[in-house]
């Protein structure tokens, strides 16, 4: 549990985050001023601080002054904002424990700062980083940080395509970061949300839009200002939601459902998708006005079986990540990363990592030896498998059933885990499973 001291002149704000606070467990005290929050530091210390950056009797900035000519001083802050320029100016004025949320801030957005974890990872995996996320030295790689490097310079949209797993959205987070923008990184699954939810989701709503409508919402059109918009799944967008996104992406403007008022956006749209250019254009998932705002700049992303090269410094990099979180030292073989390189990983990057995690887990910590699995067979390998059994004559009705039955039996009914393993949504399996009702349950 923390104390947390919670500082701003927003009673609606204060109210609603001092219930998120305690119901994630975590004793919280609030104020109003500067004075208030300095008496209240005079007899308390706190762990955290959610510090508005503009309150009636000055800028939080004059307590975080206070704070840091403390030397026994361990409080983190997080400044709180309503322009996202703020954290551009002042990161490297405030230093490395004062972080940033800007208005409107979503529960998930406090869990997060409050649940923060110190990840230091070693100089040898800060060499290996591109932007900040990015790992690998192959040609196929390579050629993904030329595209990278190109489209930041630009304010294009752009459109991920690749497998399941291969890391979609580490790379957008590669474009924002290359971007150098004032404003923040917004991600959202179109395919995680109903067709009742989205248009909440994207375009936000005003309080009494619907029923549970208690408040404003800000979409994440607009909580992306002067940053990045990433729509992940964004094939599984209701087609008939798909005029009103494209509306907005041609007028840069967005109407609050339940609003009248017009709002100026900006912000770039990084979209993923797991399907081909062919699929998307057979399938009519995806109207092609939409495709054609979003895929300006389209790039596929390798998957890891075309780039085994970067699989040793990919498995050295997740290990270390470990051992950095956990105070071992566990290290690899030239044998053992001959094994994970050998391997096709139809899982991709998002599998090795759970290999990896796996065998450090099963690892015994009084050593600094891996114990790997004799096998690294996955549920992965069933879509494989299955689409080796295909015979003429099977209809594609037949033959998705039976993948899909045979997938969710190997996941022991998941319908979470079976929909990953497949590559399609949650949304998307259930739909299959109603239509296939002989074995939905």
């Amino acid at each position: 549990m923390l104390k947390v001291l919670l500082v701003d002149d927003d009673s609606e704000f204060t109210d609603v985050a001092y219930q998120i606070i305690e119901f994630l467990g975590h004793e919280v005290s609030v104020a109003g001023t500067l004075k208030e929050a300095k008496q209240w530091l005079e007899h308390q210390q706190f762990d955290h601080i959610l510090l508005d950056f503009m309150l009636p009797d000055g800028s939080g900035l004059h307590l975080i002054d206070e704070l840091k000519s403390n030397s026994e001083n361990e409080t983190f802050i997080t400044l709180i904002t309503g322009h996202p320029s703020v954290k551009g100016m002042l990161a490297g004025l405030c230093g490395p424990k004062v972080n940033y949320l800007v208005k409107p801030i979503q529960r998930e957005d406090i869990e997060q700062v409050l649940n923060r974890k110190s990840k230091k990872p070693t100089k040898k995996n800060h060499k290996a980083l591109h932007f900040g996320c990015l790992i690998g030295e192959s040609a196929p790689m390579q050629e993904l940080y030329l595209m990278i490097e190109r489209v930041a310079k630009t304010s294009a949209n752009v459109m991920l395509m690749g497998e399941s797993g291969v890391g979609k959205e580490v790379v957008a987070q590669a474009i924002h970061s290359a971007s150098e923008c004032d404003g923040p990184l917004v991600a959202t699954n179109c395919g995680a949300l109903s067709k009742e939810l989205i248009g909440s989701e994207l375009f936000g709503h005003e309080k009494g839009a619907f029923t549970g409508a208690v408040g404003r919402k800000d979409g994440v059109f607009e909580r992306a200002e002067h940053g990045t918009l990433f729509l992940d799944e964004v094939t599984e967008m209701p087609i008939d939601m798909q005029p009103n996104l494209l509306r907005v992406l041609e007028s840069k403007r967005v109407t609050r459902l339940g609003g009248t008022k017009e709002i100026d956006v900006n912000c770039r749209v990084v979209s993923a998708t797991n399907r081909s250019i062919q699929d998307l254009a057979e399938s009519k998932m995806l109207r092609e006005d939409v495709y054609f705002r979003l895929a300006v700049f389209p790039i596929d992303i390798p998957p890891l079986r075309k780039r085994k090269e970067d699989i040793p410094l990919l498995a050295k990099a997740f290990l270390d990540e470990l051992n950095s979180e956990n105070g071992t030292s566990f290290a690899w073989n030239e044998s053992q990363l001959s094994r994970l390189s050998d391997y096709s990983w139809p899982g991709n990057v998002r599998e090795l990592r759970h290999t990896v995690h796996r065998a450090f887990i099963m690892s015994d910590p009084d050593t600094s030896t891996v114990d790997l699995p004799s096998s690294f067979a996955s549920p992965f390998a069933t879509k494989q498998s299955a689409s080796n059994q295909i015979s003429a004559g099977q209809t594609i009705e037949n033959v998705e059933k039976e993948l899909i039955r045979a997938t969710l039996e190997k996941v022991d009914g998941s319908k979470t885990l079976a929909a990953e393993m497949l590559g399609i949504s949650t949304k998307t399996l259930y739909n299959r499973l109603h239509a296939y009702g002989d074995f939905a349950e």
